[in-house]
C-alpha cells in the first residue's frame, strides 16, 4: 500500500468545502489529485483553494483513472449509482449518507466492497467528534457499567423558515422531474427526510453507546411546516409532506432502552446533537452544538457524585492540523477523513462507520418509517422481503 493515498472528490459544494476537502488537505496520509463537479467554475474554485491539480466535470472520467486510490462522493441527493460504480472500479469509497435508501442495497454495496478488497466509510460525521470519541473510550474502559438508557436528540432550525428551499442546492436552471417528492398529503404517505438525513448519525452514536442491536421499534413521523419553496428558483410555496420532526423508542437485545428525536424545524443552532447514556456505574452526556464559540462538551456523573461535571477533551482526539477556532465541521470531518485513510494505509481489519454499520442504521430508519405507517411496533431485523415503500430522492 502506498504511504500517501491519491484522492478524488466528486462534488464541490458547501459541505465539500467546509468538511471533506479541509480534512484531506490537512492529512499527512494523502494527496488530493482531482475534484469533480457538474459546474466547472465551482470545481475550479475548490481546486484553487485546496491546491488540487486536476478538475473534471464528468465523474466517469474520475472512476476510469488508475492513478486514484480513494473516491469521495459528496454530491447532493442519491449516491447509489456513483457508489456502486466507484466500488466496481476498485476504488476505496467514502460517501455521504444515505448510501442507499433501502438497507438491503447498503448491504449489497458492503458485500461488493468486500469482494473487491476495498474499504468503505460513510459520513456518519458525529461519531468522529472529539467529545464522542472520548465518550466511546470511557465506555470501552468500563466507566458506564451496564448500559440502561440512551436518549438521542438532533435538533436545529435550518428549515423553520418556509421560504428556505427544501432542496439545498443553488440551481442555475430549473430542475426537471421528481416534483412529486412529498406530494402525498396522507399520514401514511409522508416522505422520510429528517429521520434519514439528520437522525442517522445520532442513531449511530446510540448503537455504539448501548453496545447492542435493537430488537424492535415504534415511531412517529410528523410534518410541522407543511408548505415551503421546493428550490431556490421557485417563488411559490407548495405542499411538501415530509417528516421534519420525528420520534421513536426501541428495545435493545441486551435490555437497554433507546429513544431518539430529530427535527430541523426546532429552534437551535446546528448541528444540534445531544446524546445521553445512563448505566449502572456512570452516566455521560455530550452536546455538539456551536454556541458562543464552543462546538462540543462532555459531562459525566457517577452514583456517588450525581452532579454532572464537564471534562476537558484530551488533545489526542483532535485531527491533524487542528487549530483553535476551527469550525465544528472541519474538526469532526477531519477526524473522519484521517480515520478512513489510516484504515486503508494500515491494511488492518479495524474499521468503524463503514457500509456495514450504515446498513444497521438504515435498517432502523426503514423500520421506524414502517412503524409509523402501520401504527405499530416493528420487529428487527426486518424480513428480507419487507415492502418498504421507499420514496425516490427529491434531488
Amino acid at each position: 500500500m502506498r504511504d500517501r493515498l491519491r484522492v478524488a472528490v466528486i462534488g464541490a459544494g458547501r459541505w465539500a468545502r467546509t468538511a471533506h476537502l479541509p480534512g484531506f488537505h490537512r492529512s499527512p496520509l494523502c494527496d488530493l489529485v482531482a475534484v469533480c463537479d457538474l459546474h466547472r467554475d465551482l470545481a475550479e474554485a475548490r481546486a484553487a483553494e485546496f491546491d488540487i491539480p486536476d478538475v473534471e466535470i464528468d465523474a466517469e472520467r474520475i472512476l476510469r483513472r488508475d492513478d486514484i486510490d480513494v473516491v469521495d462522493v459528496v454530491t447532493r441527493g442519491d449516491h447509489q449509482e456513483l457508489v456502486f460504480a466507484a466500488l466496481e472500479s476498485g476504488k476505496h469509497c467514502l460517501v455521504e449518507k444515505p448510501v442507499c435508501h433501502d438497507y438491503r442495497d447498503v448491504r449489497r454495496a458492503h458485500e461488493l466492497a468486500r469482494a473487491k478488497g476495498v474499504k468503505t466509510k460513510v459520513g456518519l460525521t458525529f461519531r468522529y467528534a472529539p467529545a464522542v470519541m472520548y465518550m466511546f473510550e470511557l465506555i470501552r474502559e468500563g466507566f458506564l457499567g451496564r448500559p440502561f438508557v440512551f436518549n438521542g436528540y438532533e435538533q436545529n432550525s435550518q428549515w423553520l423558515d418556509p421560504d428556505n428551499p427544501m432542496d439545498k442546492r443553488i440551481h442555475r436552471v430549473r430542475p426537471v422531474g421528481k416534483r412529486d417528492w412529498g406530494a402525498d398529503p396522507s399520514r401514511e404517505g409522508i416522505t422520510v427526510s429528517s429521520l434519514e438525513g439528520y437522525g442517522a448519525p445520532t442513531i449511530d452514536i446510540g448503537l455504539e453507546c448501548v453496545g447492542s442491536d435493537l430488537t424492535r421499534v415504534v415511531g412517529i413521523l410528523a410534518n410541522m411546516v407543511t408548505h415551503r419553496r421546493r428550490t431556490n428558483l421557485d417563488d411559490e410555496r407548495e405542499r411538501i409532506n415530509i417528516d421534519d420532526a420525528d420520534m421513536f423508542m426501541a428495545e435493545a437485545a441486551n435490555g437497554a432502552l433507546f429513544s431518539m428525536q430529530s427535527s430541523y424545524v426546532t429552534i437551535g443552532n446546528y448541528p444540534g446533537i445531544e446524546a445521553r447514556i445512563f448505566g449502572s456505574d456512570g452516566a455521560i452526556q455530550i452536546r455538539l452544538v456551536e454556541e458562543f464559540g464552543v462546538i462540543q462538551t462532555i459531562k459525566t456523573a457517577t452514583p456517588d457524585a450525581v452532579e454532572f461535571v464537564q471534562r476537558d477533551i484530551p488533545e489526542r482526539f483532535f485531527p491533524p492540523g487542528h487549530a483553535p477556532g476551527d469550525r465544528w465541521d472541519t474538526v469532526f470531518y477531519g477526524n473522519l477523513v484521517h480515520d478512513f485513510l489510516r484504515e486503508i494505509v494500515d491494511g488492518s481489519d479495524r474499521v468503524q462507520g463503514d457500509f456495514a454499520q450504515s446498513a444497521r442504521v438504515q435498517e432502523i430508519i426503514n423500520a421506524v418509517a414502517l412503524s409509523h405507517r402501520r401504527g405499530a411496533w416493528v420487529e428487527l431485523p426486518l424480513p428480507q422481503d419487507s415492502r418498504l415503500d421507499l420514496p425516490s430522492s427529491p434531488w
